[in-house]
């Protein structure tokens, strides 16, 4: 199975697939003039603007489950496979995709905000609701949501679940399976609570993870700070195939660099759609915004922390693919998170193997939680015809999920991860055609947006004045509202 799955995934991260989410980064850059630089003002201020509501998330909330869902362990285990398999040079490629791949996170939500509906008094929305709406197709909308159900319930989970159990396995001497039911029992606690539920312990875990997590990684680059200097002139030099020891492998530094640094903060995979669907928001391109922002808290945060830790200590090693090795600092060590254990091992003795396991074990769940939100809203979609929602299939995914993250709790490492790798990247080829597709669009909300800030307004959306249609959940609120104003105007008179 594992090499049926390897053999598959050749076709699906093909180069065409990698030169694809570059082209479109930079075709989208162009396009919206260059936005991720332009309004990252606006990014910053937007984060805190919208306030939930009984049907909607906050925009924080939806930020926090974004984070939850990029920040997992691609930003440790990931990069440390980028630097193993692409050299320092990879690193680089990482962060041009981070500054493409804003402007691509900010197509697709935007468009999963335009197309978003009320399903059963919450908001629903994402790929295939854009698909259906936008594209008008309505067969593509139903493959992509089965295949979206199955990849966040089945394949996606293995990639955390059998990271978390290897380190809590080195750290600890915790036994996979004893680490995979309590994973399980805690998670059922959660997504058995809904989606308010889900939201808000996001909310609390994100910020308190991700700040703890920097912390340490700043203690391991300030005792090397008189080498940084030598790290980001190496990752430079690497990319671009001038450093004597790296410059053979600037295909490789690009490609891995590339493939990390995407599914880490996985734009354009159509993933990060349904969570900012369900904002509460007067505008969707402020919710595009805000989510091209947690793209940079991903990757030019918490990935090059943790790319620097590594590179800095020298707690690597390099092997390119069908290559001899360049760097063999750790004998015996396959790429993973063993290169951020060491690195911080060998600044705080004792507490590299431990802090690791628990901060992946934190980055791990968080990304479950929210593969179950992105697996129901799925559901939701398929369901959203039916007047009265069906509880049962909510329970049969809730117990699909649980299963699954036992039994990948046991599983092997290269499989978790070219399972991963398929589920990401079937669904990134049928998202990203689809959001060129809906170029236009897109391009015309930002245009809505930009014009009332001109006129010193609070953009608020009206689908007819942006030249959209079939945003029905815009237009039903533009018609209660005014239908609300007439009410108003009766009274008093």
């Amino acid at each position: 199975m594992e090499a049926f799955v390897t053999w598959l995934n050749g076709f699906v991260w093909s180069p065409a697939l990698i030169f694809t989410l570059l082209g479109l980064g930079l075709f989208y850059s162009f396009a919206t003039r260059f936005l991720q630089f332009r309004l990252l003002k606006d990014m910053v201020v937007l984060l805190f603007e919208s306030k939930g509501s009984d049907a909607g998330l906050s925009s924080f909330q939806a930020l926090a489950l974004s984070i939850s869902s990029r920040v997992g362990v691609g930003t440790i285990a990931g990069v440390a496979t980028a630097i193993a398999y692409g050299g320092p040079g990879a690193v680089f490629w990482m962060w041009v995709m981070t500054c493409l791949g804003a402007c691509t996170a900010f197509i697709e939500t935007t468009l999963a905000q335009v197309y978003k509906r009320n399903l059963h008094n919450e908001f629903r929305g994402g790929t295939p609701f854009f698909i259906e709406k936008g594209l008008k197709v309505k067969w593509l909308a139903v493959v992509f949501a089965v295949l979206t159900l199955i990849a966040c319930s089945v394949l996606m989970p293995g990639i955390q679940v059998n990271t978390v159990a290897l380190a809590m396995d080195e750290a600890f001497g915790l036994r996979p399976i004893i680490t995979g039911t309590l994973m399980v029992v805690v998670l059922a606690v959660i997504i058995f609570g809904g989606v308010k539920r889900i939201a808000k312990t996001a909310e609390l875990i994100v910020p308190f993870m991700a700040g703890a997590y920097v912390l340490v990684c700043m203690i391991v680059l300030i005792s090397h700070a008189s080498e940084l200097p030598g790290i980001v002139a190496l990752i430079f030099s690497s990319a671009f195939g001038a450093d004597s020891a790296f410059g053979g492998i600037v295909g490789s530094a690009i490609v891995w660099g590339v493939k990390r640094g995407t599914f880490a903060n996985a734009a354009g995979f159509g993933s990060e759609t349904f969570y900012p669907a369900a904002t509460e928001v007067s505008h969707p391109a402020k919710q595009g915004l805000v989510q091209a922002f947690s793209v940079y808290i991903d990757t030019l945060v918490l990935c090059t922390a943790t790319a620097f830790m590594i590179l800095v200590t020298g707690m690597y090693n390099v092997t390119p693919e069908g290559k001899e090795p360049i760097v063999s600092s750790l004998e015996n060590t396959e790429p993973g998170i063993v290169y951020a254990q060491e690195a911080v091992e060998s600044v705080i003795p004792g507490f590299g193997a431990p802090f690791m396991a628990i901060a992946i074990l934190l980055f791990a769940f968080t990304t479950l939680m929210t593969y179950f939100y992105i697996a129901d809203t799925n559901l939701a979609f398929l369901n959203r015809k039916r007047k009265y929602q069906l509880r049962w299939p909510t329970r049969v995914l809730q117990v699909a999920l649980l299963v699954t993250v036992f039994y990948c709790s046991i599983n092997t490492s290269a499989f978790a991860w070219a399972l991963g790798d398929l589920g990401f990247g079937t669904m990134a080829w049928l998202n990203l055609i689809s959001i060129l597709l809906l170029t236009k669009p897109a391009l015309r909300v930002l245009k809505d947006y930009e014009r009332q800030k001109k006129e010193g307004k609070d953009p608020v959306f009206d689908p007819a004045e942006a030249g959209i249609t079939d945003a029905e959940f815009w237009e039903e609120r533009k018609a209660e509202q005014e239908h609300a104003e007439k009410m108003d105007q009766a009274n008093l008179r």
